[in-house]
This record gives C-alpha cells, sequence and structure tokens, in this order.
C-alpha cells in the first residue's frame, strides 16, 4: 500500500505542468520582475549583444499601459506587480532564452 501512495505521488509531480512549459518565451509582455534569486524566477534570461541572434528583440516601455504586445516590456519594483519574473543570467548557456534590447517599439517581438 505505502508503495502505491510512493508511486502516486511521483507520478502526480512529474505530470504537473511547470510554467516554462505553459508559456512560450514569445508570448512575454507586460510588467516584468527583476528576480535577484534563479531559484524564483520563471525564466532565465540571457542579454544578448547581438539583435541577430537574440529570440526575443524587447522594447522597454516607460508606462506598464502600453506593455501589451509580444516584446514590450515594462519592468516593475514591486514583485507583487510584475506578471513574470525573471533572472538575468550572465552564462548564455544556463538561460532559457535570450533577449536584444532596441530602442524602437516596431522593432520589438519574437525573431524565432
Amino acid at each position: 500500500m505505502i508503495s502505491f501512495i510512493i508511486s502516486l505521488l511521483i507520478w502526480s509531480w512529474g505530470s504537473t505542468p511547470t510554467l516554462k512549459s505553459q508559456i512560450d518565451p514569445c508570448d512575454i509582455y507586460g510588467k516584468i520582475y527583476i528576480e535577484p534569486h534563479p531559484r524564483f524566477a520563471h525564466f532565465r534570461v540571457y542579454e544578448d549583444e547581438s539583435e541577430a541572434f537574440a529570440d526575443i528583440i524587447v522594447f522597454e516601455e516607460e508606462n506598464s499601459l502600453f506593455a501589451d504586445e509580444v516584446g514590450h516590456w515594462s519592468f516593475v519594483d514591486d514583485r507583487d506587480f510584475a506578471d513574470v519574473y525573471i533572472y538575468f543570467e550572465k552564462d548564455r548557456n544556463m538561460a532559457d532564452f535570450s533577449v536584444y534590447y532596441t530602442e524602437y517599439a516596431s522593432f520589438a517581438g519574437c525573431n524565432r
């Protein structure tokens, strides 16, 4: 009986979807919080120096109300107001995806 319960628990933990599998990085927009600890972030992000190699081209919106399209991010200081938590990774190989910041709103979007 105990082995059945343990098997059931292992099966249920393995089948629960994580946030990474639920959200495609190309669909991220809105209010973003920069998490200081990678353990608590939804995504690990690498800031690329080249637009050609980045997965997402991001335009930083000053007003969070305008961050309503793919690639338009508005950074918030309070974790409670954020839609997504990211951690900036220093090593590209450890990141979930890479971003490049643009100065033009029309260039923002998914680069995949």
